[in-house]
């Protein structure tokens, strides 16, 4: 029986800086580092395979037992809610669930209004409006979310941004942060359970890795 790790790893911007991250505790990465490459199922030198799915999947293909190990946005894996241990913040893939809104739009939030509201996260956004007395109405996007309030199909949207550029360019503002967003190691219990030695090494291994780092941050080397 093989003894590799299968991991569900994101497709997009944060392949990269997860695919160092695990190179740097053992697991061997080079073929994700390399020329752009189109499998989708990817068979490391090392015993271990990958899987490149898109980001919001990773969660499934975890919870389902198809991956062992995945690496997922703390902003999908709280709009989910799957039953899945997260034992370590890697610390990457920073970014923010943040409320906007277009600049001319002056209209204070009061409790009990009415309020159109346009995410890619219908879960976080109503828990959001619900704690402040508003039960809004959720328009679900899967594009370019920002199109909702430039379009006056929604009075504000809830989305990741990094730098706000995006936003700003857009006419839009930012007017709260729903959550800080970073990536988390996951893992499948039951692959913890039956494979705890191998699956606890590797764990021990990425936290090492993410301790390291956070250590050369705050002493600035």
């Amino acid at each position: 029986m093989n003894d590799g790790v299968t991991f569900a790893l994101p497709k997009g911007r944060v392949l990269s800086a997860a695919a160092r991250l695990l190179g740097r505790a053992g697991i061997d990465t080079a073929v994700l580092l390399g020329p752009d490459d189109r499998r989708l199922l990817i068979e490391l030198p090392d015993g271990n395979r990958v899987l490149l799915v898109k980001p919001s999947d990773v969660p499934t293909y975890v919870e389902h037992g198809v991956a062992d190990v995945g690496i997922a946005g703390r902003d999908t894996l709280e709009e989910q809610a799957r039953d899945l241990y997260e034992p370590v913040d890697l610390g990457i893939g920073a970014c923010r669930l943040v409320v906007a809104q277009a600049r001319d739009r002056s209209a204070p939030l009061e409790r009990g209004m009415a309020l159109r509201v346009a995410t890619k996260y219908p879960n976080l956004a109503r828990r959001h409006y619900l704690a402040r007395g508003i039960d809004p109405e959720i328009i679900e996007l899967f594009g370019s979310v920002e199109l909702g309030a430039i379009t006056g199909l929604a009075d504000q949207i809830v989305d990741l941004v990094e730098s706000g550029e995006t936003l700003r360019q857009n006419g839009l503002v930012e007017l709260e942060t729903v959550m800080d967003v970073t990536s988390r190691l996951i893992v499948h219990p039951a692959s913890l359970k039956l494979r705890h030695q191998r699956i606890a090494a590797l764990i021990e291994a990425v936290r090492a890795v993410t301790s390291a780092t956070d250590a050369r941050k705050a002493t600035g080397t």
